[in-house]
């Protein structure tokens, strides 16, 4: 009904109510296509006009005594509170433009996610280059690299760390090892290692949630097309 669609729970409703009973009676409607569609249908004869708004009003006046039952303004207040909280959150989900809201939100996003991952991984590479700066050359990309450092700490760490899970190549790994024990970097202090690393671990953490994000966004540009409520 928000959509000014039939729906079958109406649809049956009405059918019952006045077709089956050949009512010659005309169905006051608030909402003109709504009533369009019960016509088309249905066939049965519907008013929207100059009048109607008014004695919408009286009935929504009228509506405790209308219901029966001892219906309280407690119980109208707290159905009136509940039905305009379920369409909202109705309109809200359904709302064509919150796809769009939500894929050009991601696509900014991950714009942002890229400049502060390089950033960061450009420092970790300064920073962590003078105590191993032949690194660089040999592990090129910029997440391996901060894992790396994570994994391995100093220099001397890399004699006896397991690199498999990082790098591939058997290669790689045996070439950064061998050149680890005859770097000319400086020596790092433990203090230093700490922050090299807290950097390093940063750069990992947004890359991993960039991954996430970039599936998101995938999904979601997927499934726009049929994002459409039902009945």
């Amino acid at each position: 009904m928000v959509e000014s669609s039939l729906g079958k729970s109406l649809k049956k409703f009405l059918t019952k109510q006045l077709v089956k009973k050949e009512s010659s009676d005309k169905l006051v409607v608030n909402d003109k296509t709504l009533g369009a569609a019960i016509k088309d249908q249905l066939g049965i004869g519907c008013v929207h006009d100059n009048s109607t708004n008014e004695l919408y009003r009286c009935i929504r006046a009228q509506l405790a005594p209308l219901l029966g039952g001892g219906v309280t303004d407690g119980d109208m207040t707290a159905m009136r509170l509940g039905l305009s909280h379920s369409l909202s959150r109705y309109k809200l989900k359904f709302s064509p433009d919150k796809v769009d809201t939500m894929i050009v939100q991601a696509i900014g996003l991950l714009d942002e996610l890229d400049k502060e991952i390089n950033t960061y991984a450009m420092r970790v590479k300064e920073w962590y280059g003078w105590h191993f700066p032949e690194m660089a050359k040999i592990v090129v990309e910029t997440i391996d690299y901060s894992r790396v450092v994570l994994k391995c700490g100093v220099r001397n760490g890399f004699r006896t760390t397991d690199l498999s899970g990082i790098l591939e190549d058997e290669s790689i790994v045996q070439t950064l090892k061998e050149t680890a024990e005859i770097s000319m970097g400086t020596e790092l202090t433990p203090m230093d290692l700490a922050n090299i690393q807290a950097l390093a671990t940063e750069v990992v953490a947004m890359s991993e949630y960039r991954r996430e994000l970039f599936e998101y966004l995938k999904n979601r540009m997927q499934v726009r097309p049929r994002e459409r409520p039902r009945g």
